[in-house]
């Protein structure tokens, strides 16, 4: 059972305890049934409209937690329809008190919900505003009177975060591009005119309006500025040019030079006036010095001759530059033949600069291998015949694609000109083909030139025998030491007969004037002189008669063997190697010549 029925039972034994109470107070007073009657009804009328009154006020209650749940659920259906949320779902099963609890502290939190998205939804709106402002751009697209979802809200921060974003790209452009037109302005001199103008250099920066007008607007300020400005350098560059050219030409003075040296670099209104004015009077100087001028010109003209290639007859084909009878007009033509010079030079600046370094290349070609016939540069020691080598070799790979560059240039300019390109009134390319064809001859006699020398040292060689040749200084390669020497002379003949060795320095025989005995010999201490020696057979002596002959006196060290059929087949047994000796040495000694084939000379180590 429960407390509050407990309770109730209470009263109700309490009520019936207070009239039994009553009663016996009534009898012992003695009222009266009638009153008794009475006081009873007074009672039950009073408990009953204390009760009643209590009805209507719980009742009361009940009927205000009905309306309070009908107004929530109402609230809430609301508010779920705001924040686009799902409707709420009542717990039916707990009490009316307990429910409109619920309700009114679902209610409160959605409430909550909404007036914080609604301060979002005006603050994000007011920085949109400003921003568009600023940019004149549209505002976001969102209903001021609707809550907005969380979705809107993250779109509209995204917005302006891209808006935000924006507006620091336009300010740095226009902070860059403001400075441009002041700098700008500067050069040229120039103030502020029109109220754009004016609103860009005067006004602050933060109160420009960034729209992309003006953004647009600004960058064809800067553009036309620029342009003036360059107009202003390209002027002052012409006239600083004609400046330079008519000090050369009149051969001012250095102090006259330096009067106007502060308006050479800068390109502002008032250098190009001064520099006009330099003009205007060195002008003035020009007509009154024709000659001068008209002779320096032609000094430059017939540097952009030789710069251009230029053939005797496309120079010849100038006449004013033959006319010594000077005059303004003349001038004129020299002035204006001296323009059409650097502007034909400029167009086919490349080419030109092409073909000098062909010629550069193909000079220095032929400077190293007119160096490599040189035999005294196997001298040096300072590594020039590497450095010379090494070059030369560079040369040989990089004038074959240099020759193929220029062919293709001058390919499409002709093709692009639709006329043949000529360097000294010739085609380059036939030029350079002459060129090689030139050093290919000059090789091919300088070969034969060296074969027919060849074939006549031979021949006397043959004839008379090889002449001796000093060594350099410097040591061959594989060259034997003094001690082998003096080995090769111990087991060389002593007089019974000559033996032939080969050199390894040059192929060349050597006659020995004398039989040098062994070393071996000469520390014995009984030394054979020739006056005192036992003579030698007299078979000996007839097959050593060129020896005998070149110690009585022949000449120059040579000995003189007269040509014959035989005496040509005995010197071909000097061999390039051993072997070689030795096989034709077998051939030899099956004929009749055997004397004339050892007949030969010690080499001279």
């Amino acid at each position: 059972m429960r407390k509050s029925e407990v309770i109730a039972a209470e009263s109700v034994a309490c009520l019936n305890k207070a009239l039994c109470h009553l009663k016996d107070i009534w009898e012992e007073i003695g009222i009266p049934e009638d009153q008794r009657l009475e006081r009873t009804n007074v009672v039950k009328n009073h408990v009953k409209s204390l009760l009643d009154m209590m009805i209507v006020e719980e009742e009361s209650l009940r009927k205000r937690l009905r309306t309070s749940i009908e107004k929530c659920q109402k609230e809430l259906s609301q508010l779920c329809l705001e924040l686009q949320l799902p409707p709420f779902q009542e717990d039916r099963s707990s009490t009316m008190l307990q429910q409109e609890k619920d309700l009114r502290m679902h209610v409160e939190v959605m409430l909550k919900e909404k007036n914080q998205r609604m301060q979002a939804l005006k603050a994000l709106t007011e920085q949109d505003q400003d921003l568009c402002d600023l940019l004149c751009l549209q505002p976001f697209s969102v209903s001021a009177g609707s809550v907005p979802s969380l979705e809107q809200l993250d779109k509209f921060r995204q917005h302006i975060s891209s808006l935000t974003a924006e507006k620091e790209r336009r300010h740095k452009e226009f902070v860059t591009l403001k400075k441009q037109i002041i700098l700008c302005m500067d050069d040229l001199d120039q103030l502020p005119e029109t109220s754009f103008e004016k609103d860009v250099v005067c006004e602050d920066e933060e109160s420009f309006c960034l729209s992309k007008e003006n953004i647009d607007s600004l960058k064809v300020l800067l553009h036309q500025l620029e342009s003036r400005k360059a107009e202003n350098e390209c002027v002052c560059g012409s006239y600083r040019e004609k400046i330079h050219e008519l000090w050369e030409r009149l051969q001012t003075p250095q102090e006259e030079r330096d009067a106007i040296c502060e308006h050479m670099t800068l390109s502002k209104q008032r250098n190009m006036q001064a520099l006009q004015a330099e003009v205007r009077r060195l002008e003035g100087l020009k007509l009154k010095n024709i000659q001068n001028v008209t002779e320096a010109i032609r000094n430059e003209i017939a540097v952009f001759w030789d710069k251009c290639f230029y053939s005797s007859d496309q120079r010849q084909a100038f006449v004013p530059f033959y006319d010594d009878d000077f005059s303004e007009e003349l001038l004129s033509l020299h002035d204006a033949e001296i323009v059409q010079l650097k502007q034909y030079y400029e167009d086919h600046k490349d080419l030109f600069e092409g073909v000098h370094k062909w010629e550069e290349s193909w000079r220095l070609f032929l400077e190293l291998e007119e160096k490599a016939k040189d035999p005294s540069r196997f001298t040096n020691r300072g590594g020039n015949l590497l450095k010379e080598e090494k070059q030369r070799a560079d040369l040989v790979k990089s004038l074959p694609k240099l020759e193929k560059k220029l062919k293709a240039e001058i390919e499409q300019w002709e093709h692009e000109q639709n006329r043949e390109f000529q360097v000294n009134g010739q085609k380059f390319m036939q030029f350079v083909t002459d060129q090689w064809e030139l050093y290919r001859l000059e090789k091919e006699r300088e070969k034969q030139e060296r074969q027919l020398k060849k074939s006549k040292q031979t021949e006397v060689d043959m004839v008379y025998g090889t002449v001796v040749r000093t060594p350099t200084k410097r040591r061959f390669l594989g060259s034997t030491t003094p001690c082998k020497a003096r080995k090769l002379n111990a087991t060389s003949s002593t007089g019974t007969s000559n033996s032939t060795i080969r050199s390894v320095f040059g192929g060349t025989v050597c006659h020995s004037p004398i039989s040098r005995p062994p070393i071996s010999a000469c520390k014995q201490g009984n030394v054979r002189t020739p006056g005192h020696g036992k003579p030698p057979h007299q078979g000996l002596l007839e097959r050593n008669k060129e020896n005998v002959c070149h110690l009585t006196g022949g000449v120059a060290g040579m000995t003189k063997v007269p040509a014959s059929p035989q005496r040509n087949f005995s010197i071909n047994s000097v061999a390039s190697t051993y072997s070689e000796f030795q096989r034709d040495l077998s051939k030899s000694s099956k004929s009749k010549h055997v004397a004339e084939i050892l007949n030969s000379t010690i080499i001279q180590l």
